[in-house]
């Protein structure tokens, strides 16, 4: 019998797994990927008897793979809140679905382990962007400011090495990076070892950001903020992690970040207004290769002759 660990490589998939396999630790396979890499089911062979966890992608863009792996006779058990489509009826998937936009895979997983790794979820949150909820779990578990800012700051750099258009643009996979962080018991540990991947990737950030935060806005108005970033790694690496950021300092506005991946085309990071947080998977799902979640979503392959059309959608529907 195998066991097949399929998440997303960011924060939030990373971290549901770490507090997985630290309450049970099993020898399985990966498969994961950069963040936008969301149909991570569909490519793969399962077989009878596959015990197959899925954390963190759309079940609407991996029915195919999800049916191959029950038709076959594999137990699924799947925890995400994104935008699921049609959930199956089977008695060998266990699906814990929840697409509230105050809530990330790493808190469900949280709540169904009664918090036995409740420091590592908190990170997940914060790494998510969910700054609020995150805080409000850190007070109710009397954390001290300074262990608030470190989860905070952890939440971030493990999202941030998740974003790039293939894994040459990453400085550590996704799969190497959980290996190496599921070592730690708790997130604390990771910060106080300086040879973990904390600290280069801490390092790593600070230059992308810098770059990220000298190229002038393309367009704003009473409702969105357009940034479009060059084709470059360091572009790619921070695209989303710089929309959180922007999205934190602007609350009232929508954040849309553009990052070029070749001659007319780009890849799309689009942010709710904190204080709208709704609305944004509907919108990307409007365009093909688009989808997300109610408060943050993407287009993976976006025509930017397209650009004004999208700006006036976003504007139409949070005006």
């Amino acid at each position: 019998m195998r066991h097949i660990d399929i998440f997303n490589g960011d924060a939030d998939g990373i971290i549901s797994l770490i507090q997985l396999r630290l309450t049970e630790p099993k020898d399985s396979i990966l498969l994961t990927g950069v963040k936008r890499e969301n149909q991570l089911m569909n490519s793969f062979e399962f077989r009878a008897g596959d015990q197959v966890t899925v954390l963190d992608i759309s079940m609407e863009k991996n029915q195919l793979g999800l049916k191959q792996a029950l038709d076959v006779g594999a137990s699924v058990h799947y925890i995400d809140h994104h935008r699921p489509g049609q959930i199956p009826l089977h008695p060998n998937l266990h699906a814990n679905i929840n697409t509230d936009a105050d809530v990330c895979t790493a808190l469900l997983v949280d709540k169904a382990l009664a918090g036995r790794h409740h420091c590592w979820a908190i990170a997940a949150a914060y790494g998510d962007n969910l700054i609020a909820q995150a805080d409000a779990l850190c007070e109710q578990a009397q954390l001290s400011e300074q262990q608030s800012e470190q989860l905070k700051e952890l939440g971030t750099l493990i999202n941030y090495n998740g974003y790039g258009a293939t894994l040459s643009d990453l400085h550590l996979e996704p799969s190497v990076l959980f290996k190496q962080l599921v070592a730690y018991t708790s997130p604390f540990d990771v910060i106080a070892d300086s040879q973990s991947a904390y600290h280069q990737l801490k390092n790593a950030y600070q230059h992308d950001m810098a770059l990220a935060n000298k190229v002038k806005t393309h367009y704003q108005s009473a409702v969105v903020k357009v940034t479009v970033l060059p084709n470059c790694s360091w572009a790619r690496r921070i695209s989303g992690v710089f929309g959180n950021q922007q999205a934190n300092l602007h609350p009232s506005l929508a954040h849309l970040v553009l990052t070029s991946i070749a001659s007319g085309i780009a890849v799309v990071s689009l942010r709710a207004p904190l204080n709208k947080k709704y609305g944004a998977g509907d919108i990307c799902a409007q365009y093909e290769t688009g989808g997300g979640r109610a408060s943050a979503a993407g287009i993976n392959q976006f025509n930017t002759a397209n650009l004004q059309q999208l700006i006036s959608d976003i504007e139409n529907f949070y005006s």
